[in-house]
């Protein structure tokens, strides 16, 4: 299995100059956890977790009510607070390399890269639904009768 069979393709990003508000605001509509930070030139340039984003409002949990109504959450810009230069992954690669990456850098998602353009994202979460659908197949198979 290939990152690119887990993968989700085109994701949400946001731009380097945009405000915590915005990131906050797409995370929340698309009901992800990381945004792909990018430069004026359509290039990655950094990753932003919901967890940045918490660190940044000094907060354990973003409470929609309280960011909405602060002006750090406007004044704040995603390039003050996203990890530059973000460990990436190329759809080829096999899933089990991505895993291991994930776990040996402790992160949680990884940028998917063809040559120079962001072509998806793969999170932990990825990787859990692949093994489960993986393990439903093995297990499928196991319990079929004989001759089938």
């Amino acid at each position: 299995m290939n990152v690119s069979d887990m993968m989700t393709a085109k994701p949400v990003s946001i731009h380097q100059d945009g405000s915590l508000r915005q990131a906050l605001e797409l995370m929340d509509k698309h009901h992800c956890r990381h945004l792909p930070v990018m430069n004026g030139e359509g290039q990655l340039v950094g990753i932003i977790s919901d967890r940045d984003v918490r660190t940044a409002l000094n907060s354990p949990h973003i409470l929609r009510e309280r960011w909405q109504d602060e002006q750090l959450a406007t004044s704040l810009r995603v390039r003050s607070m996203m990890t530059p230069a973000p460990i990436v992954v190329e759809p080829d690669a096999e899933a089990d390399e991505a895993a291991r990456l994930m776990l040996d850098n402790h992160i949680s998602c990884l940028p998917v890269i063809l040559g120079e353009s962001l072509v998806g994202i793969v999170t932990t979460s990825d990787i859990m639904m692949a093994f489960m659908n993986l393990y439903r197949s093995v297990r499928r198979y196991h319990e079929m009768p004989p001759g089938k």
